[in-house]
């Protein structure tokens, strides 16, 4: 799992501990978007997982990748960045698309263009 990482990707969380023997792992999402941990969904983080299980456990999710079956792989995967594809979503603002706009306040005077969003 070396693959350069495909640059419209955006990030979502992390990967936390693991969860059990059989290969699932906690969730540390950096979004409220909580579609992102679904079954179907396809993470990127240094390759393709499929989430193949999802479960709450104490308000956090856990998941299940595909091509993760044991603890031990799992252990590999704990802080890992994870991204994934941007969600279609026209009634969102999302950080991707603030990112280079120019910000214009109420009064029309251009603030200038914004460079990052602190969280």
């Amino acid at each position: 799992m070396s693959e350069l990482r495909p640059p419209h990707l955006l990030e979502v969380g992390r990967f936390g501990r693991p969860h059990g023997v059989r290969g699932r792992i906690h969730m540390v999402l950096s979004t409220d978007r909580t579609e992102r941990v679904a079954v179907g969904s396809r993470l990127w983080s240094g390759g393709w997982f499929d989430v193949v299980e999802s479960i709450d456990v104490s308000g956090r999710p856990v998941v299940s990748l595909s091509g993760v079956s044991d603890r031990d792989s799992a252990q590999q995967l704990v802080n890992r960045v994870v991204w994934a594809e941007p969600l279609d979503d026209p009634e969102a603002v999302w950080v991707h698309d603030v990112i280079g706009a120019r910000g214009i306040d109420a009064s029309g005077v251009d603030r200038g263009r914004c460079v990052a969003v602190v969280r």
